[in-house]
């Protein structure tokens, strides 16, 4: 068992993930909490104490769909935003990107681009195929 810090450890994980944040303007999210656990060997109320302690100075907040993300770094557009502007980019009839590459290229959960896409499928923008994934039906509208 590692020695007991004085200070207490959630502190020394927050006073990390502090120096990280501010040594470099390209962190804009933070790793999960199950990543944050193993870096550190310690347990997930550790991990939430060390974050609810940065975001109580207001240097990081949870956000739905994305995870603990750094305060005012850049925001990416809503996730129906961005695969609005991604089939924009194609052809009536093309193949959409699998859900796991729109994914990757939103930074978004699963879920949350499962969502997006089920707008645009209503919307009448997508098709589904059974076992072939989707296509474009019609360009997006300005106004959708």
């Amino acid at each position: 068992m590692p020695e007991r810090s004085p200070r207490g450890t959630y502190l020394r994980i927050a006073d990390a993930i502090e120096t990280e944040i501010s040594g470099s303007s390209t962190v804009t999210s933070l790793p999960s909490e199950a990543q944050l656990m193993e870096t550190h060997g310690v347990g997930r109320t550790t991990v939430r104490r060390a974050l609810d302690s940065l975001a109580a100075k207001g240097l990081i907040t949870s956000r739905p769909g994305a995870g603990w993300v750094v305060v005012g770094a850049e925001r990416k557009p809503p996730v129906l935003d961005q695969l609005t502007a991604l089939v924009r980019t194609l052809d009536v009839g093309a193949d959409l990107p699998s859900e796991k590459e729109l994914t990757e290229t939103t930074g978004a959960a699963r879920g949350t681009v499962r969502r997006a896409l089920a707008q645009l499928e209503g919307a009448g923008v997508l098709e589904v195929r059974h076992g072939k994934g989707r296509r474009v039906r019609a360009l997006p509208s300005d106004h959708s």
